[in-house]
């Protein structure tokens, strides 16, 4: 990869801390924009995509909304609330469109073989949670980007759909299932690596892997001095940018810490680390084709609800069951236990504490999952796989999470499970906190923080054009308008490699 010169303080436009999804798409999406824009990249560890945008930390490869019940809630006169499912569908569909972009212009295989396509189903027992399913479903179905999903009780259609599901159940227990063919499998880590291939053949874009960023210093001028330490050598490298992004993961809020700016005062964070039963049996494995999400356990965080989970990671199947949630103060798989004492500052120290009282079956739930037994964690996966063997599974480290804790005026602090962009008011910095379901969604949060902190370049007709150009549908909602939705989807499962959603309606 190209590296800088060795001056003292080298003097770029853009500094991307941390080589994850984030950063690069961030950073492919200002090239294109600005083609003569300068990136430096820095990254603590030495490769790309190993912290939470590795396939076997994420938790959600490809989160649509699809079949992830925890998007769907139940109000309290019983019906349900779709419209965080319906954001997220349409997010994920401006994701795909700028990866087909990008597939189609660089024709790079890689960036075809991230996507494949994997049904998408959520499965749940019981006389209420059927009811749920069943009104879920006619919710879902008025909008036009779930067209095609199928809900059914019936005992055999859901037994060509998952037979392992349905193999050794009580034939007496009320089940019910949705599925969406449209569902797709997206391995974050090599859709990461493909998109930082393409920007380190750039012109002015450099890489620094082993390098920690130790302090970040805004100056007189509104730019920004980076500090970093190479982990092998000890030595220090700084960077002059005019903007900063902080994409670092769980470690993006002490960064943010380290910048000072008064609009992180008050934010903290909340690590829940995770574990995966992975499946070493390849006949069990080659007997399942589908990611099935079941509902979450009361007073769980939205990464633990279960999904038994089909996935391609390096060219091979695998099957994960998961993740059994847990608790650690590291704030990265590769972290420091000291991460979250560190993060304690006196302004975020009561929305801490508030938000934990708030938060106390959270934290039973937590507590709980640490304590469980090879045998508890075997019975969780015989409610999805009722022959479920021990021998045909092993206990695999999923990836850290760090969810939101933030001031809240009326309620002091509250604990906030999604991902949130927190930028300078003079638009110099931003950082990226929070989990799910961030990689999927990836393109839309960084086509608002260009926007957000681009503002003029961004309202510019240039970079207007070139924005409806990597994204057709810009400006629109696809929910509101079913045949352009037809015709991105169409286009993109062409360009991705994926079944035409018409060949899938109806399957």
């Amino acid at each position: 990869m190209n590296t800088t010169d060795n001056s003292p303080e080298s003097a770029v436009d853009v500094v991307l801390i941390g080589a994850g999804i984030m950063s690069a798409t961030l950073g492919m999406m200002l090239k294109e924009l600005q083609p003569d824009l300068t990136i430096t990249v820095l990254e603590r560890l030495d490769v790309a995509a190993a912290e939470s945008s590795d396939a076997w930390n994420n938790a959600g490869t490809g989160h649509s909304a699809f079949c992830e019940l925890n998007y769907t809630p139940e109000r309290p006169d019983g019906s349900i609330d779709i419209s965080k499912a319906i954001g997220i569908a349409e997010s994920f569909e401006v994701s795909k469109q700028f990866w087909s972009f990008l597939a189609e212009k660089y024709a790079v295989k890689e960036l075809q073989r991230f996507i494949n396509h994997i049904p998408h189903m959520s499965f749940v027992w019981g006389n209420d949670n059927v009811e749920y399913l069943r009104k879920r479903h006619a919710a879902l179905t008025q909008s036009p980007l779930f067209k095609g999903m199928e809900f059914s009780q019936d005992r055999q259609q859901i037994e060509q759909w998952i037979p392992l599901v349905m193999e050794g159940r009580d034939a007496s227990q009320p089940v019910a299932a949705t599925s969406m063919e449209l569902g797709t499998d997206v391995n974050f880590g090599s859709l990461t690596r493909g998109m930082f291939y393409l920007l380190q053949e750039k012109p002015g874009v450099t890489f620094h892997f082993n390098h920690e960023v130790s302090k970040l210093k805004r100056r007189d001028d509104g730019s920004w001095s980076v500090k970093a330490t190479d982990r092998l050598n000890g030595q220090s490298r700084k960077v002059r940018a005019k903007f900063v992004f902080i994409g670092a993961g769980g470690g993006s809020l002490t960064l943010l810490e380290k910048s000072d700016i008064p609009e992180g005062y008050g934010f903290g964070g909340f690590p829940v680390s995770g574990q995966w039963l992975k499946c070493v049996n390849p006949e069990v494995i080659e007997r399942h084709e589908a990611k099935v999400y079941g509902k979450a356990a009361v007073g769980s965080p939205p990464m633990s609800v279960p999904h038994l989970d089909s996935r391609m990671i390096n060219g091979k199947r695998e099957l994960l069951f998961g993740p059994y949630a847990g608790f650690s103060t590291k704030f990265l798989k590769k972290g420091s236990f000291l991460d979250l004492p560190a993060s304690i500052r006196a302004g975020n120290l009561r929305p801490m504490i508030i938000a934990g009282l708030k938060n106390i079956p959270l934290t039973r739930y937590l507590i709980n999952q640490v304590r469980q037994s090879p045998e508890d964690r075997l019975a969780a996966l015989k409610e999805y796989l009722p022959n479920a063997r021990a021998e045909d599974w092993q206990l695999e480290i999923a990836g850290q999470r760090v969810q939101v804790i933030k001031k809240h005026e009326k309620e002091g602090g509250v604990l906030e499970f999604g991902t949130e962009v927190v930028s300078a008011a003079d638009g110099s910095i931003a950082a990226l906190l929070g989990a799910s379901p961030g990689a999927s969604t990836a393109v839309s949060i960084m086509v608002s923080l260009i926007q957000k902190c681009f503002q003029q370049q961004g309202n510019s007709p240039e970079w207007q054009a070139k924005f409806k150009e990597m994204i057709p549908s810009f400006g629109q909602k696809l929910n509101d308008n079913p045949e352009l939705l037809e015709q991105i989807r169409n286009h993109t499962s062409s360009v991705l490699g994926l079944a035409a959603p018409a060949d899938m309606i109806g399957k």
